[in-house]
């Protein structure tokens, strides 16, 4: 009852998911992205472990194809499975198994992979691709946000919509955006809202965290004068 997308913005590096069903908490059960490594979503009948065993795979230079193949090659439950994968090069795989609810299916590119099931037909996947594919001079946040504003409107899931996320990583092991709708009668709609709060909001102070580089950070050294 989801459909998704696992995305690499190939002007900054950043890595993300964006997704929307019908049931609550998507950005739980879906979203896992992980930086230096990847980002995968696992929908259908998820499996966490295809995210928790894949990722640290995909850091280890592997292909999301290699990934995926290994790990579905010993879940007994892969055939009600639907994932995809991108890795921090950007290469992407997906896998929809014979089982999962019609509508379903995947699309792979440079970049992301989208995928869909229990949808009203495949034209859900298509206004993803474009609305992703068309606003590649945005930031990749902004670019999820429209993907999954953009699969709601074309008819997104045929038993609509409770929840909705977007996930994204840079380069520390906290993310940039963390925005989760977990029950909205309007999902996509509020994931809209909430972009722009924390947008201006939140947005802020992660970005004077401290990282790696920088212990300290900007927040505690504005603080301490």
């Amino acid at each position: 009852m989801t459909f998704s997308i696992a995305a690499r913005c190939p002007r900054t590096g950043h890595l993300g998911v964006g997704a929307l069903t019908a049931r609550p908490a998507v950005g739980k059960l879906v979203a896992h992205v992980q930086s230096g490594a990847g980002a995968v979503a696992t929908q259908a009948t998820p499996n966490p472990f295809l995210a928790y065993d894949g990722l640290p795979l995909l850091a280890e230079g592997r292909s999301p194809e290699d990934v995926l193949t290994e790990l579905l090659a010993r879940d007994p439950g892969r055939e009600v499975r639907q994932v995809g994968l991108v890795d921090r090069q950007g290469r992407s795989y997906a896998f929809t198994g014979s089982r999962t609810r019609d509508w379903a299916g995947h699309h792979t590119a440079p970049g992301y992979a989208v995928q869909g099931n229990r949808l009203v037909d495949g034209q859900t996947l298509a206004a993803i691709v474009r609305a992703f594919e068309d606003s590649r001079e945005l930031d990749l946040a902004e670019r999820l946000v429209l993907a999954v504003e953009a699969g709601e409107e074309a008819g997104g899931d045929r038993h609509g919509a409770r929840s909705a996320t977007v996930t994204v990583i840079g380069d520390q092991p906290y993310p940039l955006w963390d925005v989760r709708v977990d029950d909205a009668e309007q999902p996509a709609l509020e994931l809209r809202r909430l972009h722009g709060v924390f947008r201006d909001e939140v947005l802020p102070t992660i970005r004077e965290l401290p990282t790696r580089d920088d212990p300290m950070g900007e927040g505690a050294r504005q603080s301490l004068g």
